[in-house]
C-alpha cells in the first residue's frame, strides 16, 4: 500500500506557485520553473501593457518572455499519476504501480539492472550511473521484440492449426476407410457364410445318401448271409443226425449225404460293394470346391481390404472437347461435335481423353470402368503422370508417362513401348484398375470374369491420374469404386 503521507508530499511537488494547488497544463520558463498555463497568463498581465523585458520569474525573478513558456507535457503525465495515487489512497486500495519500497509512483526504468524505478529509487546511488528511461520510452524496444515474437508465435500458431486442420481431415478419411473395411468384412464373411452353408448342405446330402446306401447293401448283406447260415444250419443237423444213428442206418444213402455236402458251395457275401467303397473314399473329393471358395475369398478379403476403393470423378477442365461428361462427373460419351469448351493448358486438344481431378501419390488404389462400345469404338485405360503432354499428339506408351491399355471392337491391346494384342478368354465389358504406387504395379482385370488381362511395372515418382480415352459416336463408360473380387497373378 502506498502511504498517504508519501503521496502527499510528492503532490507537493507538483504545486503552483501561483495558486499553490496542483499543476494545470503545466508550462516552463527560460528560468526552468513550472507552472499553470492560466495562473502564468493571468500574472502576466497584471503588470499592464509594458514591454517584455519587465516579466520575470514570480519565484527567481528571472526575466522571461511572454512568448517563451512552454507546455510540458511530462509533468502533466506526473500530475495525471500523482492524482491517480492520491484517489486510490484515500479510497484504502493497493497501488499496483508503486514502488514495493518507497511506496511512491513507478515512472523510470533502469536498463542495466532491468528494474522499475520510482522518484527516490532513481536518485539512489546504485542507478545513477546507469541508462535510466521513462517507462514509454524504455518499453518501445521491448514492445517490437514482442511484435517480432508475436509474429512468429502466431506464424508457427497457423502452422499447427493447418496441421491440426489437415491432419482432422485425414483422420476422417482414415476413419471413412476403416468404416468401409468394416463393411466389406462383414460383406465378405456374410457372403462366406452362406456359402459355407451351401456347402454344407451340399456335402452333408452326400453323405446322408452314402449312409443310407450303406444301410441298404447292410441289409440285404444280413439277408443273404443269414439264408447261407440257415442253410448250413440245415446240412449240420443232417450230418449229426446221421452220426448218431447205428451203422445199418447211418451207411444208408451216406454216399449221396457226403456228395451233397461236399459240393456245396459257400457263398462269401461282400458287405460294401467296391462301387459303394469307392465313392466314400473320393468323398474327399467333394470338398474341392470348398477349398477353392476359401481360396477366393481370402483373395477377394485381402485385396479389398489392401486396395482402397477410389472414388473417382471426371476432370471437365482436361476433357477433350468432343467428350461430353454427365453432371456428376461419372459418365462420358462421345460426340462428333465439339463442345464449347475454352483452350486451357489442362485440356487435351487432339487425344480424346479426359483425368481424373484427383490423383493419388501413394497408396494401393482400384477403380471399374464399365465400357459400352458402338461397332469400330474404342476405350483406353490406365493412369499417366501429372505433367502427361495435353497438347497435339499424344502417345500413350510408358516411355511418356502413359501405362493403359485400349479396348477396341472385338480386341484389347497393352499399350507397351509397342502395343501388344492380348489373347482373353472373353471381351471385358467392365475393367477393373489396380494400381500399386509403392511396388509400381498398374494391372488390369476383367471386373466380372476376374480374368487378368495385363499388368504393367513401373517407378512412380509424381503424382499419378487415372487416364480415360474415348473414341466412336456413341461410345460411353462410366465409373464405379470396386466391383467384385481381383486376382493379381
Amino acid at each position: 500500500m502506498a502511504s498517504v503521507p508519501s503521496v502527499t508530499s510528492l503532490a507537493d511537488e507538483v504545486n503552483c506557485p501561483i495558486c499553490q494547488g496542483t499543476l494545470r497544463e503545466p508550462v516552463t520558463i527560460d528560468c526552468g520553473h513550472n507552472f499553470c498555463r492560466g495562473c502564468l497568463t493571468r500574472y502576466c498581465e497584471i503588470p499592464g501593457p509594458e514591454s517584455e523585458e519587465s516579466l520575470s520569474c514570480p519565484l527567481c525573478k528571472e526575466p522571461f518572455r511572454l512568448g517563451s513558456f512552454r507546455p510540458n507535457w511530462q509533468l502533466a503525465n506526473v500530475v495525471e499519476n500523482i492524482e491517480r495515487l492520491q484517489l486510490a489512497s484515500t479510497q484504502g486500495l493497493e497501488v499496483e504501480d508503486a514502488c514495493p519500497e518507497h511506496g511512491e509512483k513507478v515512472y523510470f526504468f533502469c536498463e542495466e539492472d532491468e528494474a522499475q524505478l520510482c522518484v527516490v529509487c532513481r536518485e539512489a546511488g546504485q542507478h545513477r550511473a546507469h541508462t535510466v528511461r521513462f517507462l514509454e520510452d524504455a518499453a518501445g524496444p521491448y514492445r517490437e521484440q514482442i511484435q517480432k515474437c508475436l509474429m512468429g508465435l502466431r506464424k508457427e500458431r497457423e502452422e499447427i492449426q493447418e496441421i491440426q486442420s489437415r491432419e482432422n481431415k485425414r483422420i476422417q478419411v482414415l476413419l471413412t476407410q476403416v468404416a468401409t473395411k468394416r463393411q466389406q468384412v462383414i460383406s465378405q464373411f456374410a457372403h462366406l457364410s452362406r456359402v459355407l452353408e451351401e456347402q454344407q448342405s451340399v456335402l452333408l446330402a452326400q453323405l446322408e445318401r452314402l449312409d443310407g446306401d450303406i444301410l441298404k447293401q447292410q441289409e440285404e448283406f444280413d439277408s443273404l448271409a443269414t439264408g447261407e447260415i440257415c442253410r448250413f444250419s440245415t446240412l449240420i443237423e443232417e450230418l449229426e443226425e446221421k452220426n448218431k444213428r447205428p451203422a445199418r442206418g447211418l451207411l444208408t444213402d451216406i454216399r449221396s449225404t457226403l456228395i451233397r455236402c461236399e459240393t456245396r458251395k459257400c457263398r462269401k457275401p461282400e458287405a460294401i460293394s467296391p462301387e459303394l467303397g469307392q465313392r466314400i473314399r473320393d468323398f474327399s473329393q467333394q470338398a474341392i470346391p470348398l477349398q477353392q471358395e476359401m481360396k477366393t475369398f481370402l483373395e477377394k478379403l485381402c485385396f479389398e481390404l489392401d486396395y482402397e476403393p477410389a472414388h473417382i470423378a471426371l476432370d471437365p477442365q482436361t476433357s477433350h472437347p468432343k467428350l461430353l461428361l454427365s453432371e456428376d462427373h461419372q459418365r462420358a460419351r462421345f460426340s462428333y461435335k465439339w463442345q464449347n469448351s475454352p483452350d486451357t493448358p489442362q485440356r487435351f486438344d487432339r487425344a480424346t481423353c479426359v483425368l481424373a481431378q484427383r490423383g493419388f501419390t501413394g497408396g494401393r488404389h482400384t477403380w471399374v470402368v464399365n465400357v459400352d462400345l458402338v461397332h469400330g469404338g474404342s476405350c483406353t485405360v490406365g493412369v499417366v503422370r501429372e505433367d502427361i503432354r495435353r497438347k497435339g499428339e499424344l502417345r500413350l506408351r510408358p516411355e511418356e508417362g502413359v501405362w493403359a491399355v485400349r479396348l477396341a471392337w472385338g480386341f484389347v491391346s497393352a499399350l507397351g513401348s509397342f502395343p501388344t494384342r492380348l489373347a482373353l478368354d472373353e471381351q471385358p465389358r467392365k475393367v477393373q484398375v489396380c494400381l500399386d504406387y509403392e511396388v509400381g504395379w498398374v494391372t488390369f482385370v476383367n471386373a466380372v470374369t476376374q480374368e487378368h488381362i495385363y499388368t504393367f511395372t513401373a517407378s512412380f515418382t509424381r503424382e499419378i491420374f487415372p487416364l480415360f480415352g474415348l473414341w466412336g459416336r456413341g461410345s460411353s463408360f462410366f465409373l464405379s469404386c470396386r466391383e467384385g473380387a481381383v486376382s493379381l497373378l
